[in-house]
């Protein structure tokens, strides 16, 4: 039965987390590794702040369940609930800028470089531990909004349909964030040596 409920769309996990709050794990399990590299890439933290903010948003999920319109995609809810939780613990704690994890790497995965989509020649020359603290700094150094849109449409690989849901912002105002987000993003890989993925 529980290789079933992995097979299931998430429509159907809802509808069956709503019946049984128990079954609300495997809503859970499918989406926890996602949200926990998510955070990673968006905020700098230590592993246990990002599980707790996990926690956080897995209750702000379950609470505002019923209130999931079946009409739009699941995925780009949580990931807008995740959003806020992010941006909330981000200037409650005031970490936008001033905590630069120096450890990349956690049990849900590597950093952020290792994943890039259409990177696959450049990888190869970031598997140093050093070359992905460097990757991993240098997103950190762009504002909130900016590293935010990057990574979603780059690392999360989000539409900007997606994106637009999640941000609640017009697709117009994305591509614009992005364009400007690419923008700062120069100088700043330029200064960390990061030519390669510009």
């Amino acid at each position: 039965m529980k290789n079933n409920r992995k097979n299931m769309s998430d429509s159907q996990l809802v509808q069956l987390a709503l019946k049984n709050s128990d079954d609300y794990f495997y809503l859970i399990e499918k989406y926890e590794p996602k949200l926990m590299r998510y955070i990673h890439r968006t905020v700098s933290v230590i592993q246990e702040e990002a599980e707790d903010l996990l926690q956080d948003i897995f209750i702000k999920i379950y609470k505002n369940l019923n209130g999931f319109n079946q009409k739009f995609k699941f995925s780009s809810w949580i990931y807008r609930i995740a959003h806020n939780e992010i941006l909330n613990f981000a200037y409650k704690r005031k970490t936008i800028l001033n905590l630069i994890r120096t450890e990349t790497s956690n049990s849900y995965g590597s950093s952020i470089i290792d994943e890039m989509p259409g990177t696959q020649d450049a990888v190869s020359d970031f598997e140093s531990k050093q070359s992905r603290q460097k990757m991993h700094s240098a997103m950190m150094e762009l504002p909130l909004k900016y590293r935010e849109v990057l990574v979603l449409r780059f690392f999360e690989d989000k539409s900007y349909d997606e994106m637009s849901d999640i941000l609640r912002k017009p697709e117009g105002t994305v591509a614009t964030l992005i364009s400007r987000a690419k923008k700062k993003f120069e100088p700043i890989a330029k200064k960390h040596q990061l030519e390669e993925i510009l």
